[in-house]
């Protein structure tokens, strides 16, 4: 397994392509969500590329503040279907947020939470801070973790 995070511009092609091509799998496709993935805020955050058997097992996307939040923020977390079930997920949030606390000094680290994932971010150290609202057509919640 290699876990990499890199600033938009390091990214290479290939690398660019697979976290795109694996957010769109699963955002657009797998939760038949029509949106717009490419917001403009890629070029800002740091990239999280979790590799495995050298093929995109999950990724995320670690924004600084002031971008999305007024606070650092975690967002556009995915893990491969190939590759669910394996706990990929916790360890893709596990490094996002040692990343995000220590790279950014953050003292806290907002997301926005599809609602169905509430108690996996609660066992990594969120709680909900917003009441349910619509993003896309998908109940989500905000949620907030603290150093």
């Amino acid at each position: 397994m290699d876990i990499s995070i890199k600033p938009f511009d390091e990214l290479d092609i290939h690398e660019l392509y697979s976290l795109l091509q694996l957010r769109s799998e699963v955002f657009v496709v797998e939760q038949t969500c029509i949106y717009n993935d490419l917001d403009d805020l890629d070029q800002l955050a740091w990239h999280l590329i979790l590799k495995k058997d050298n093929r995109v097992a999950g990724t995320a996307r670690i924004l600084p503040g002031g971008t999305r939040f007024p606070q650092v923020s975690i967002g556009r977390v995915v893990v491969s279907p190939h590759f669910r079930r394996r706990n990929f997920g916790k360890l893709v949030m596990q490094e996002a947020m040692k990343f995000a606390f220590s790279h950014f000094t953050a003292s806290e680290i907002k997301i926005s939470a599809q609602l169905y994932l509430e108690r996996f971010y609660e066992d990594l150290g969120f709680r909900r801070i917003t009441e349910i609202y619509d993003e896309d057509g998908i109940p989500h919640i905000g949620m907030l973790a603290k150093k």
